[in-house]
């Protein structure tokens, strides 16, 4: 994946925070980094431990708010506000 040697940890770290937040679309991903969805899908299943790409792609596939033509118009932010962060590739505790 070419696009992957351009970014740094940090932002390989956003990258996967984003795909991992219910509410981003890929399409935002797309307009901050550059990187088309199969593109994440690779970074993802590069940069994540096997079953945890699985636990993913299996949250992701078919969720109408990580694509932004199928989401309902009133959804209008990117993350939630319940949602945790993600540090490290970690989700962080409370």
């Amino acid at each position: 994946m070419k696009k992957k040697l351009e970014l740094n940890e940090i932002q390989i770290d956003r990258v996967i925070e984003m795909a991992w937040e219910d509410r981003t679309p890929f399409d935002a991903i797309l307009m901050q980094f550059g990187l088309k969805e199969q593109e994440v899908i690779t970074l993802m299943r590069t940069e994540m431990k096997a079953s945890s790409f699985k636990m993913w792609r299996a949250r992701v596939q078919g969720r109408k708010t990580k694509h932004s033509k199928s989401r309902s118009e009133t959804v209008d932010r990117f993350k939630c506000t319940r949602q945790r962060n993600i540090n490290n590739n970690k989700i962080s505790k409370r």
